[in-house]
Parts: C-alpha cells; sequence; structure tokens
C-alpha cells in the first residue's frame, strides 16, 4: 500500500495535467475523428441571430479588408459595418492555405490545409474570439466560410487518410470532377470516418470561438444526407439560432436543413437585363424559377456582386453601368423577396477589382460618401419593413423598368427602378394608376397617375 504523501502527490498531479489539457486556448488534439464532445464551449450563447427574413449579410475578404490585412483589422471596422445596418458577418476562409498555388501569389482562401486553425497572416483564434465577442457586443452575428468539398493537396489528411479522398480508376486522388480546380483534392463522401471528421472540424469552431454559423462552399456538390447531418450537429452545439447557408441552388438543401441557398440565376439575370438589353421583367421571371415549390416563408440570398463575380465579371460599377445603375441594381436585387449580401467595397463605390488571391487593401480614403449615405438609407429601410422583408411579391415590370410590390396585410411597398441608361416612360396598370405613397427615403408623397417618367436608372422606394 502507498503511503498518504504518495496519494495526495499522485492527486495533484492528475489534477494538474486535467487543468492544462482542459484550456480553452488548448482544445484536446484530435486526430480528425472525433465528434466535438472533447470541447468546451467558449464564450456565451448570442441571442440576437436575426431570423431568417431579417437577415442582411456583409461578406468581408479578410486579405483585402484591412491595410493589415487581418482579423484584427475587420474588427476595427466593426463600427462601420454596424452603421451601413448589416447584422451578420460572413468571413471568407480564415484557415491556412495549401501550396500549391492556382492563381495569385497567396493561393486560393478555399484550398485548406488545416480545418482547425487560423492562417497566421490573419491573426490567431484569440482574435478571432475577441472579433466574435465585439461583434455580439454590437447585435451582429458571425459566420465562417466552410469549404467541405475539397483539401489543399498538402493537408494532413491526404497522407494520414488517403481513402478519405475520391480516386480515379488508377487510384490517384482527384481534383472535383467537372472542374479545373488544380489546386485542391476531392473529398470522398462514402466515407463514414471522413464525414465525421469533417463535422468535428465544423463544431471546432462552434465550440472554441463561439460562432454563429456557416456559409458552405460549393454546397452542391455535397451530398445532401451529408448536410442534414452536419447541419443538425451543429445545431445541438450551443442553445440559439445558427445560421446555415449554402453556396448552391439545390432546392433539397432547405430539406437539409439550411436557411439559404444562393440567387447564382438572379446574378445572372441582372447581368443580362444591364449588359445584354434583356427586359426588365426578365428579373421576376427568374425570381419565380428560383423560388419554385420553396414554402413562402423561404428566402433566397442575392448580391449585386461577391469575392467571385467582383473578380470575374466586374465590380458593380462596371456591370451596372456606373454609380446609378449599381444603385439600382441594388435596389431591385435586395427587395424581390430576398436576403441581401453585401461584398466589402461596394457601399463606397469601390472600382477596383479585389483580386482575392493576393493582398491588396481596399482603399477606404476613396469612399463616394453619397453612394454609402444611400446603402445606409436602402438598407434602413429594408430592416424597418414587414413588407420587403416576409410579404408577397407581386409583378408589374415592363422592358425597361422593374416594378413589383412586397405586401403583408399590415404593411404595403412599391419598387419602381428604371434599370435603363436613358429616360423612360412606364405605364400604370390599372392596380397602380391612381394611387397615393410616401417615398420611404425622404418621406415625401407622391401620387402615381397613368404614367410615370424616369430619369435614367432612377428608381422610387414608396411605401403605405
Amino acid at each position: 500500500m502507498k503511503s498518504n504523501t504518495n496519494i495526495v502527490f499522485i492527486l495533484l498531479f492528475v489534477l494538474a495535467f486535467v487543468s492544462c489539457s482542459s484550456s480553452d486556448d488548448n482544445p484536446k488534439p484530435d486526430p480528425g475523428t472525433g465528434t466535438g464532445n472533447e470541447y468546451q464551449q467558449y464564450g456565451t450563447a448570442f441571442d440576437k441571430v436575426p431570423a431568417n427574413e431579417d437577415a442582411v449579410i456583409y461578406q468581408v475578404n479578410l486579405r483585402s479588408f484591412s491595410p493589415e490585412g487581418t482579423i484584427k483589422g475587420v474588427q476595427k471596422r466593426l463600427d462601420s459595418i454596424q452603421k451601413l445596418g448589416a447584422n451578420v458577418i460572413y468571413l471568407m476562409p480564415i484557415y491556412p492555405v495549401g501550396k500549391i498555388k492556382s492563381a495569385g501569389k497567396l493561393g486560393s482562401p478555399y484550398s485548406v490545409k488545416d480545418y482547425k486553425a487560423v492562417n497566421p497572416d490573419f491573426g490567431s483564434l484569440e482574435d478571432l474570439r475577441s472579433l466574435v465577442t465585439e461583434a455580439h457586443s454590437k447585435n451582429m452575428a458571425v459566420i465562417l466560410d466552410w469549404v467541405a468539398n475539397h483539401t489543399s493537396w498538402d493537408n494532413q489528411w491526404i497522407t494520414a487518410h488517403p481513402d478519405w479522398y475520391q480516386k480515379d480508376t488508377n487510384g490517384n486522388i482527384t481534383i472535383p470532377p467537372g472542374t479545373n480546380w488544380q489546386d485542391v483534392a476531392q473529398l470522398n463522401y462514402t466515407n463514414t470516418d471522413m464525414k465525421k471528421a469533417m463535422i468535428d472540424a465544423m463544431s471546432y469552431w462552434v465550440y472554441n470561438a463561439n460562432i454563429d454559423g456557416f456559409r458552405c462552399d460549393a454546397a452542391d456538390f455535397v451530398p445532401m444526407t451529408f448536410w442534414s447531418q452536419a447541419i443538425t450537429e451543429i445545431r445541438k452545439i450551443k442553445n440559439q439560432k445558427m445560421i446555415l447557408m449554402a453556396e448552391g441552388s439545390r432546392a433539397n438543401h432547405y430539406d437539409a436543413g439550411f436557411d439559404y441557398t444562393f440567387g447564382f440565376a438572379y446574378f445572372d439575370a441582372l447581368k443580362k437585363v444591364f449588359s445584354e438589353a434583356q427586359p426588365a421583367s426578365y428579373l421576376q421571371t427568374e425570381s419565380s424559377k428560383e423560388y419554385g415549390q420553396l414554402e413562402s416563408s423561404k428566402r433566397i440570398v442575392r448580391y449585386t456582386t461577391n469575392h467571385d463575380v467582383n473578380l470575374s465579371d466586374g465590380t458593380p460599377l462596371e456591370l451596372y453601368g456606373g454609380k446609378k445603375g449599381s444603385l439600382a441594381a441594388f435596389v431591385v436585387a435586395s427587395s424581390m423577396k430576398s436576403v441581401p449580401m453585401i461584398y466589402g467595397g461596394q457601399e463606397i463605390g469601390y472600382s477596383k477589382r479585389i483580386d482575392y488571391f493576393d493582398k491588396i487593401a481596399i482603399d477606404w480614403t476613396a469612399a463616394d460618401y453619397d453612394m454609402l449615405k444611400e446603402y445606409k438609407k436602402i438598407i434602413a429601410f429594408r430592416n424597418t419593413s414587414e413588407a420587403l422583408r416576409k410579404g408577397k411579391l407581386t409583378g408589374y415590370s415592363s422592358n425597361e423598368t422593374s416594378v413589383f410590390t412586397m405586401e403583408t396585410s399590415a404593411d404595403k411597398v412599391l419598387i419602381i427602378a428604371n434599370l435603363r441608361n436613358k429616360a423612360v416612360k412606364y405605364t400604370a396598370p390599372t392596380t397602380l394608376a391612381n394611387t397615393n405613397w410616401t417615398d420611404a427615403l425622404t418621406g415625401t408623397g407622391i401620387s402615381i397617375g397613368a404614367e410615370i417618367n424616369l430619369n435614367a436608372y432612377q428608381y422610387l422606394i414608396l411605401k403605405k
């Protein structure tokens, strides 16, 4: 039998070991097959996550958002994001990037080397925690970009678990089928252990950084069964609403538990209306197609730009005919039964394309403050309008003019936007002719007669 002194020494040693192992800053190491149960929850639940229809999403590209290109740089601009009217901050991938670069000297942020680490170029876990905590104090949720379809070629899973990846007939790990994404390797969603590891990695950030959900990259490439399993587990972690946004267009994403899908087709329709002279009514047609048989309460995220199309297609100023056209496009896209998403920089009329493969900071001193003021007014009205957030859409568009109402039993909004770079005359249908409204942005009374004359790219946001 050991002496009492030895027993006390052993107990003290065990307690010291347990204390070190349970540190929030040093969660238990995990080979990738955990369930998340080994983590302790950092921070407290956030009870101000917006309802699905109430969200205004602000996308942050960390590399360009500040001169530092860091998480701390984002935190310094939280007041600006809040004043814009956004209530959800969506951070592009924060993880270490693989060595194989497909474009740009820094490589794609969607080539993830380690799912459970912060890219040191961006900062640390503590920096992320501090950002989330302050965002919560300002009533803004924070979601991370999640890349579930593929990893970088130097992710540790490649060597530790090659069976977690899809292979060709010669047994070689492949890039995502149907793409030219040479910098990433396709994961195998028939492998149960890989799926558990992926859910564990997602859980890691909910526990250890207290984030409020995910924007899930290339969601259409990943099976619905996985998303259903992952979302079910994520929503169990803490007692609050979690935001799950699919960068995809499949209707069954909602069945899997996602809150939102992406309006890819709507964005393409916007481009065609502005640059290919498609009728403005085309937007209503594509909106109806996107919603299909979805429940009336569902909302699709719509945008006039994001990190992909800003680089590949052009800035809003390029795509929509300058300042006035880009504002008209935003008014329509953010109002037509939508949840709006703003890409950092568009609100100041930033004229340069943002290369998200590189670190080139937005010049915030070049802001067009008149444009910023208009964005704020448009978003502020949306945030107070039950009709825009929850209403039923009815369209009255013509070839040149996007016209529609959003209406609930207690609230009605009429959007009229000339989408042409010329003056046009809109003939009002019987339903709208000879009606009285209030300009939602100025408070001025407006009477609509049989016809409405609109200047180039002029828009009206009217309420009853």
